[in-house]
């Protein structure tokens, strides 16, 4: 099991169409993903549960990785995350 925290940065946050993409990403591997916002963890490969974290900009979440893929797994999500989603701003 590994696990990374990341912290939000493009502006709007975790919403449908972030989350959209984290799923997609996510269920491109074999790995278990969870994502931990404070006391709240949701399975990383679901939109509505990404969604439930209700995370804004600036929100840290703990994803952990399970599996054989693991450590790729956290990697791709990391550039994701880092990336703003592929967003502006």
């Amino acid at each position: 099991m590994v696990q990374r925290t990341v912290e939000l940065v493009n502006r709007l946050g975790l919403h449908a169409r972030a989350a959209a993409k984290f799923v997609h990403v996510a269920s491109g591997f074999a790995s278990e993903v969870k994502v931990r916002r404070d006391d709240q963890e949701v399975n990383g490969k679901s939109i509505l549960g990404l969604l439930l974290l209700a995370a804004p900009c600036g929100t840290r979440l703990t994803i952990t990785a399970e599996g054989e893929d693991a450590q790729e797994a956290l990697d791709a999500i990391e550039e994701l995350v880092e990336g703003r989603f592929g967003e502006d701003g």
